[in-house]
């Protein structure tokens, strides 16, 4: 009965004493301080690095460029008959101005000078005297292949600095065999290039240039997502289309996309200028003289719009548009312009598409 009782007091005496260490432990646990709690890691944004601006421009084009282009520019004179379809090199020129030449063809002065190296350019075809002047007013090389006779005599009794396949320049030309003569010369930038420095024409450009902006003019325009210009020919029908991806007017001849034959690409420009001129026959041939100083009635397109106002060139200059007598912005890019008869009027030589 003792022994009982003894073995009752400690097996209490020891879940008294298990009762209070886990006591003094839930004590100790709650006695302990709460952690602070650790904020979770700030992740920085991620702004896209922009790329920087560059630091040159095309003189001609307006558009950015790793380097400083200085060099001269050249201006091509290039073959438009239907037998010159489609043509070489013309997608790397900066400005291409078409012109009538006689029979109701027409020609083109090619412009180049921020692109083109040994790709072909071509077929290279004859000069007349006012394209003289508007090659020249870029402090262009003029580049040809014969001429008439008032522009051979500008050219030699001027002296002025040309490379003439026929008379001075034979090296910097070839023929090509997939195509007769006279649709099948041609040359390079490079070539031509090689020519100037060794008859001592090459300098730094002193072309005269445009003023560009990003937003083009702010002038009062008017829609034109497309639009017609017609010389005298049917088969000489040219269309421009505004590409709103692009920003620019793309070129279609006859309803079919003017590409060039090298690379494939279709023609097109940021900035289209019609400019009407007076046009006189000279010869039973068909050759004209064409006013390229007096100025006159004009539109720019840029945008898919299109602007009414004036063309002046003066001494020495380039082809201006000008709106309420102040010069309009050009849209950085490439400039085409189209030189039109005024009769019988201006305006029926462009077809305005809305």
């Amino acid at each position: 009965m003792k022994l009982w009782k003894w073995n009752k007091s400690r097996t209490a005496a020891s879940l008294l004493i298990v009762a209070l260490s886990l006591s003094a432990c839930q004590n100790k646990e709650l006695a302990q301080p709460t952690p602070e709690p650790v904020p979770a890691p700030v992740q920085e944004e991620q702004v896209p690095e922009e790329e920087p601006a560059a630091k040159f421009k095309a003189p001609l084009t307006g558009l950015p460029s790793d380097e400083a282009i200085t060099r001269r520019p050249l201006a091509v004179m290039i073959n438009n008959a239907p037998a010159a379809r489609p043509q070489s090199g013309l997608s790397s020129a900066d400005i291409i101005m078409e012109v009538l030449a006689e029979g109701g063809i027409t020609r083109y002065i090619a412009i180049f000078q921020s692109e083109g190296a040994d790709e072909t350019v071509g077929p290279v075809r004859s000069i007349r005297p006012y394209l003289i002047e508007l090659g020249e007013s870029y402090d262009g090389v003029l580049i040809h292949a014969g001429g008439s006779p008032e522009a051979y005599s500008i050219l030699q009794k001027q002296q002025k600095q040309h490379m003439d396949e026929i008379s001075n320049g034979g090296p910097y030309f070839w023929r090509s065999s997939d195509r007769k003569a006279p649709h099948n010369l041609y040359t390079s930038s490079d070539k031509l290039r090689e020519g100037l420095q060794k008859k001592g024409y090459d300098h730094d450009s002193l072309s005269p240039v445009y003023l560009y902006n990003e937003e083009g003019s702010t002038a009062a325009s008017e829609e034109a997502a497309a639009f017609d210009v017609k010389y005298l020919l049917d088969s000489y029908r040219v269309t421009y289309e505004y590409d709103e991806v692009s920003g620019r007017y793309m070129r279609l001849v006859n309803g079919k996309a003017d590409v060039d034959q090298d690379n494939g690409e279709q023609l097109g420009a940021a900035n289209i200028i019609v400019a009407g001129a007076d046009h006189k026959v000279l010869d039973s041939v068909g050759r004209l003289s064409v006013d390229v100083d007096q100025g006159g009635e004009a539109m720019l397109f840029q945008k898919g719009k299109m602007i009414q106002g004036q063309w002046v060139r003066k001494s020495g200059d380039i082809i201006r548009f000008i709106y309420n007598g102040k010069e309009a912005n050009l849209i950085p890019g490439k400039t085409f312009i189209s030189i039109v008869p005024n009769s019988p009027d201006f305006a029926g030589h462009v077809q305005v598409k809305q």
